[in-house]
């Protein structure tokens, strides 16, 4: 395909980054816009994995915790996500999902969980929400590094690498570029921040993430390609 009708398909506005970045050079620019697409691809399918495990690792943790139906009883009168305004936005996001499978006779507690986005699980980790918990979440990462006076691995920590992760994973949700530092610059080392962020966590859930991920992961060479344009 020609560029003209290229950016004609894609939009002027959307590919002047990547022809910037290119240094007006429009055959490289439509690689580059190609080549995100397929880090993108690639990223979103580690994150889907990652995504399913903590989500069955936390909802193990919660069961254990407070019975089979935790989420439904945690946003019901006077639950947990009831009785403190704080936790309003997520109380807000379970009961509409709850209420909606009510409504279509198709409640199950494996349904709910289903229908949460990967920010309800990013935010069980925040301050507020791991002690409404009774702070038992950090028992999903039995690998987790002991905290010392210089580095603390606590509920924070995970918070800022969930919040790192659930930030790429919306970009590329949205169709937003992942393979610049700045407007004008290929950088991919965000994305491999968050690929380490992945593997770290992966490792602390005592999962291994070589043989779930095999025939899948190629975050790696997909990069040194972008880099290589």
């Amino acid at each position: 395909m020609r560029y003209n009708e290229f950016e004609d398909t894609i939009s002027p506005e959307r590919m002047q980054r990547y022809v910037l970045a290119c240094g007006n050079d429009t055959r490289r620019a439509m690689t580059l816009y190609r080549y995100n697409l397929k880090l993108s691809q690639e990223m979103f399918t580690l994150i889907s994995c990652f995504e399913v495990s903590l989500r069955n690792k936390i909802n193990k943790e919660m069961v254990a915790n407070f019975g089979n139906d935790w989420l439904r009883d945690f946003i019901l009168p006077g639950g947990r996500f009831d009785t403190d305004p704080r936790v309003d936005g997520t109380r807000k996001i379970i009961k509409k999902a709850y209420e909606g499978l009510i409504r279509s006779h198709n409640y199950s507690h494996t349904k709910l969980l289903a229908e949460m986005e990967f920010g309800v699980w990013k935010f069980m980790f925040n301050n507020v929400q791991y002690r409404i918990a009774n702070r038992c979440l950090l028992n999903i990462f039995p690998n987790k590094p002991t905290s010392t006076a210089q580095h603390q691995y606590d509920n924070t920590f995970v918070f800022n690498d969930l919040n790192v992760i659930n930030t790429i994973r919306n970009r590329i949700a949205h169709h937003e570029a992942i393979c610049f530092g700045n407007p004008v610059c290929i950088d991919t080392q965000g994305v491999l921040d968050c690929y380490a962020r992945i593997m770290r966590l992966f490792h602390w859930m005592n999962i291994n993430a070589n043989t779930l991920l095999y025939g899948l992961d190629h975050v790696g060479q997909v990069s040194s390609r972008i880099m290589c344009i």
